[in-house]
């Protein structure tokens, strides 16, 4: 993709970045709260698995407290 004419590379990487522009920016949003709110800027424990328990922790928790506020504002 780099060799070619940069006209040409540019054009295919801005349609390549306007196709998944909008699910980029809902799923940033998420990693950003987790990292804001729920402690993920280190990890607690040392290993793979039990940074992924803690991700598994966080992302249930972000999700309990999602659905309180959606059940909040529907009643």
């Amino acid at each position: 993709m780099w060799g070619r004419d940069e006209q040409e590379t540019l054009a295919q990487l801005k349609a390549w970045n306007d196709d998944v522009h909008r699910t980029r920016g809902r799923i940033e949003k998420i990693f950003g709260t987790w990292k804001r709110s729920y402690g993920l800027r280190r990890m607690r424990w040392r290993g793979l698995a039990k940074a992924a328990i803690q991700i598994h922790v966080t992302a249930i928790a972000y999700n309990l407290r999602r659905t309180l506020n959606i059940l909040a504002v529907a009643a």
